[in-house]
């Protein structure tokens, strides 16, 4: 055999060992599961026992009205009954309280409607469909 053809199996040998070879030890181990995500804070307007109610209930548009009432993310613009009182102040005390603070967005409410008996926050602009010109 030539010594080309010897370097070459022995070569060959050398990374078929090399591949075989088992971890190093002192090599740390992978983690078997990953850990837990820190908790998100929630987005919707906040609704505990422990802070005061907010009455959502309507029997018609003009019972709602746009109010803050706050969350984990700070502000909260939310349509709600006219008569009804918010607390965005104790939901922000009990969020931080629970280390839930947070920085976050809120939808665009250009205006509430009854829904169903609920005041809902209504986006965009309703267009009236055009009379008929005939």
């Amino acid at each position: 055999m030539s010594a080309l053809a010897h370097r070459l199996v022995l070569a060959f040998a050398a990374l078929l060992l090399a591949a075989c070879a088992g971890a190093r030890d002192d090599a740390a181990p992978a983690p078997e599961t990953p850990a837990p995500a820190a908790p998100i804070a929630k987005a919707a307007p906040a609704r505990d026992a422990a802070v005061g109610s907010v009455d959502f209930s309507c029997t018609a548009d003009a019972d709602c009205t746009i109010k803050d009432v706050g969350n984990c993310c700070g502000a909260y613009p939310a349509c709600v009954n006219v008569e009804s009182p918010t607390f965005p102040d104790q939901v922000k005390a009990q969020c931080e309280a629970e280390g839930l603070s947070s920085v976050c967005g809120y939808p665009s409410i250009n205006r509430c409607q009854c829904i169903e008996g609920r005041c809902e926050g209504v986006s965009g602009v309703s267009v009236a469909p055009a009379a008929r010109t005939d």
